[in-house]
């Protein structure tokens, strides 16, 4: 599983988040709507999950290991809607 709970709520993505986790990240952004999402252990985003971080728009925290997902992803993820 690459979506962790930790104690203090913080949802971290790690690794190679498959299509799997996504249903798993969108209970927990379901039942914490104010979670922070730490992404910087992040290797490889499924579109599922990314569709569940922008409809959710959780906290950021962190920059992902992957070039693609830095300069891509994350300023999508960082927009603020208009």
């Amino acid at each position: 599983m690459t979506v962790r709970l930790a104690a203090d709520g913080t949802l971290s993505l790690l690794g190679l988040c498959g299509v799997e986790d996504a249903e798993v990240l969108q209970h927990h952004l379901l039942a914490a709507p104010e979670s922070t999402v730490e992404w910087s252990g992040c290797q490889h985003l499924h579109t599922a999950i990314l569709q569940v971080l922008l409809i959710a728009k959780p906290r950021l925290r962190g920059v992902p290991s992957n070039p693609f997902l830095r300069s891509h992803v994350e300023p999508l993820l960082a927009r603020k809607p208009k």
